[in-house]
Parts: structure tokens; sequence; C-alpha cells
């Protein structure tokens, strides 16, 4: 009873992840195609973070799983790329004060998306703005297009995974609440992918989910997440591949083509 007491507070936010995650989980904006082979699109660089998860369920960062995830899920998203339907193209960061604003907005579209699924996605909390037929109104402003390198693109591409494993603590807490009858999660498996367009800043696809399958840690799991991460992806094909040239936030008056796909780099 004493662990109950404990972990209590933690269990509200896991039975809203849950009741969230059964909700929608993709939008587009209103009117917003994109035909295949029609558009030059960004790949930002991938937010990634993986730890444990603390009996009390708080996130312990776990470095040797985040490299390990970081390393299956690039490889995942470079093979990905092919059958997206337009050419993708991998950011790439200088190392100066342009890298800060580049992580900021990683950072806002985690946090607009966050917005998105508590306000939209999820019924009850669906503002009196939201509610219309075909509503999906939501942007990161169209300073975006000010990045270094962004100039020559129309989308750019934004993924976010984020894992928390749960401890054997946690386990343990979970079999507990489960005799009290309180519903009570163990791991957090989220991801999220969208794209901006880079004329406005506006969000037009998004597809986000609370509950993702594959263990990113291992390369069949990661192939599954990043297949879960691209579906209902605009303009997707499956087969056809392209070329995937490097942007360089370098001072240069356009990027350099290469033939050989670019590996996917990611934080």
């Amino acid at each position: 009873m004493k662990m109950l007491r404990w972990v209590l507070p933690a269990m509200a936010l896991a039975c809203f992840a849950v009741s969230a995650s059964a909700q929608e989980k993709t939008g587009n904006r209103p009117g917003f195609t994109l035909a295949p082979g029609s558009a030059r699109i960004v790949l930002m660089r991938p937010s990634i973070r993986v730890g444990e998860q603390s009996t009390g369920g708080m996130f312990e960062p776990n470095a040797d799983w985040t490299d390990q995830a970081k390393e299956n899920l690039g490889r995942a998203i470079a093979a990905a790329q092919s059958g997206l339907g337009n050419a993708i193209v991998s950011y790439e960061e200088a190392a100066s004060v342009d890298s800060g604003r580049v992580a900021e907005y990683r950072a806002l579209f985690s946090t607009v998306v966050d917005s998105v699924i508590v306000y939209q996605f999820f019924v009850g909390n669906r503002l009196e703005t939201k509610k219309r037929k075909g509503s999906f109104e939501w942007t990161l402003g169209p300073d975006i297009a000010k990045l270094p390198g962004l100039q020559n693109a129309d989308y750019a591409l934004f993924v976010t995974v984020e894992d928390h494993y749960g401890s054997t603590g946690r386990k343990v807490a979970q079999l507990f609440a489960a005799m009290a009858g309180v519903g009570m999660t163990s791991g957090v498996h989220k991801g999220f992918a969208g794209l901006v367009d880079l004329k406005t800043g506006d969000l037009v696809w998004l597809n986000a989910d609370l509950q993702m399958g594959g263990d990113v840690r291992t390369t069949e799991g990661a192939q599954r997440r990043v297949s879960q991460l691209f579906e209902g992806f605009p303009g997707r094909t499956g087969s056809r591949p392209v070329v995937t040239p490097l942007i360089s936030t370098a001072a240069v008056p356009a990027p350099t083509t290469t033939s050989a796909a670019v590996a996917t780099m990611v934080d």
C-alpha cells in the first residue's frame, strides 16, 4: 500500500497517455496534397531519447541504449527514404550558433505535437476551434525557412522518438496497481513524424503515436518503428528510389548532389 501511494501521481499521467493514444494519430492540413516527385524535402536531425522508466514513472536516460537506437534508426530512416515519393535530403548542421536555432525548432516541433495530441487528437480535451470537420491548423512559424540550408527546399521533415523501458520496480508497481484494480502502464514508446511547409511554417502532415511498436535498440525493432512513423506519408510510392543529396548549413550557393545515399544523422 505504501508503494501504491507513492506511484498514484504517476498513474494519472499514465492513464491519460493510454486514453490519448487510443484517439486519432494522423492529421492533415485541409487541402494539402503532395504528388510524388513534386517536392524537395529536408530531413531534420531526428530527436531520439531512450532510457528506463523508474518505479515512480520518471525518465532515466541510458547512453548505451540511446546510441544503439541512434544507429539502428539512422539506418532504418535512410533505407525508408527511397520509398517516400520525393527527394529526401538530410540536413547537416554547422558547428555554429545556428545549431542552437535548429535545436530550438526541434524542441518547438515536439511541443506543438504535444499540443496537437492533447487538444485535437484527444477528444476529451479537444478545443472548440479544433472540433470543426477537416480542421488542422498548427504552425511552427514562417521564420523556420530562415535556417541556413533550407532556402532551396519545400518542406522540412521532423522525427521525434522517445522510449522509456519499464524498470523492475515499475513492473512490480504495475502488478500491485493491477491487484488494487487500478490501471498503470509500464514503459513509454512514442514517436512523431511531421511535415512542415517552409513557405508558411505550417504543419501540413503529422503522424503521432503514444504507443508505438518496435524495440529501437534492435535492428528489426527500429525498422518496425520507422515503418510506423511514416505510415500515411503524403506522396509515398513505396518503391521508386530517389537520390539523397546533402544539404549543408555552410555558406554555399546551392546544395551539393551526390549519387550515394546520405547516412541519416540523429540526436
